[in-house]
């Protein structure tokens, strides 16, 4: 199944999620309108709203409700990406100038907060305390795992165990919340509504996994983004750790210089070590291993085309491309 496929079972879903999201984006200040629009119409995959949809569907959720915590998904992960891109001092994302190139970092901080805001007056809208603690507590680890990114930069000596910790706050936390949204909605036990969590946690570890793959063999206009952004900003990830582990010593000091001083000139250099390595490659197979974790939980779920397209999500985003 292609994406395109995968979405089309949930199209009428999505088309009342994005009227929501366009009605609840509007603002009495203009500049608020702009950079909103601007990043909601960026081109994204729109990945964690749809699982938001599909755990509803999978759960056989009849009402409406979905739609408006679907919206909330993405209002959060926008404005995580409004405040990522002036962090990173990114130019580029989904092949376009960041909104921090195109208004300003201060406009870009400042409408994140907006979306931020907004996402939580909709929570409250909702009237329900389990999914107000679902959103609250992921978009709290979400900040945590943005701060312990920052820390991590230009750290040479990140280990596997804490390179993971960041992406299952920084990443893999929203993906499990939208998940776990669709199974509070239709008011599942705790055993499937933990299952649905985990799902949701194995899946964004994938997505994330690959997104580190993709920046050092991804071709740049695919994947929207610079090749090297990572190693430009020093982050450690797992194809750089495990290039330093398996590689010679001296293949080990260019990486961990080019961390350290965030080298990209050394970039070049930096790719061909991280090939002869297989350290693409072991990450892939990582990335690999945590779909099938993800197929795993929902086993118990019924089988539907819901359940279905949750299993060929997982397996498209340990093989994606871009």
């Amino acid at each position: 199944m292609s994406s395109e496929n995968l979405y089309q079972l949930i199209a009428a879903d999505m088309a009342a999620v994005d009227q929501v999201i366009r009605s609840r984006l509007q603002s009495d200040v203009v500049l608020v309108n702009q950079v909103g629009e601007y990043i909601i119409n960026s081109g994204g995959k729109r990945m964690r709203p749809a699982l938001v949809v599909l755990s509803a569907r999978a759960f056989s959720y009849q009402g409406s409700l979905h739609h408006e915590m679907a919206a909330v998904v993405e209002f959060i992960h926008t404005a995580t990406l409004l405040h990522d891109d002036v962090v990173d001092e990114s130019e580029l994302r989904r092949g376009r100038e960041t909104a921090n190139a195109m208004f300003g970092n201060a406009a870009s901080v400042l409408v994140g907060d907006f979306l931020y805001s907004r996402a939580f007056q909709m929570m409250v809208d909702a009237n329900d305390m389990r999914i107000m603690q679902t959103l609250a507590d992921a978009t709290n680890l979400i900040a945590e795992g943005e701060v312990l990114q920052l820390l991590n930069c230009n750290d040479a000596d990140v280990d596997v165990e804490n390179y993971l910790g960041v992406i299952h706050r920084k990443t893999a936390k929203l993906f499990e919340a939208a998940m776990r949204l669709g199974a509070i909605l239709s008011r599942q036990d705790a055993a499937l509504e933990e299952a649905a969590a985990r799902y949701g946690m194995h899946l964004g570890t994938a997505f994330q996994l690959v997104d580190d793959v993709l920046d050092y063999s991804g071709n740049a206009q695919e994947i929207g983004k610079n090749l090297g952004d990572d190693l430009a900003e020093g982050k450690p990830t797992l194809p750089l750790i495990y290039a330093m582990q398996h590689g010679t010593p001296a293949q080990a000091a260019v990486i961990r210089a080019a961390i350290e001083q965030g080298d990209i000139d050394r970039f070049a250099e930096v790719l061909e070590i991280v090939k002869q390595t297989g350290a693409l490659d072991h990450t892939r197979q990582q990335a690999q291993r945590e779909a099938d974790l993800a197929c795993a939980q929902i086993a118990a779920l019924p089988d539907t085309q819901y359940k279905r397209s949750l299993i060929e999500l997982a397996k498209l985003a340990a093989t994606r491309q871009a």
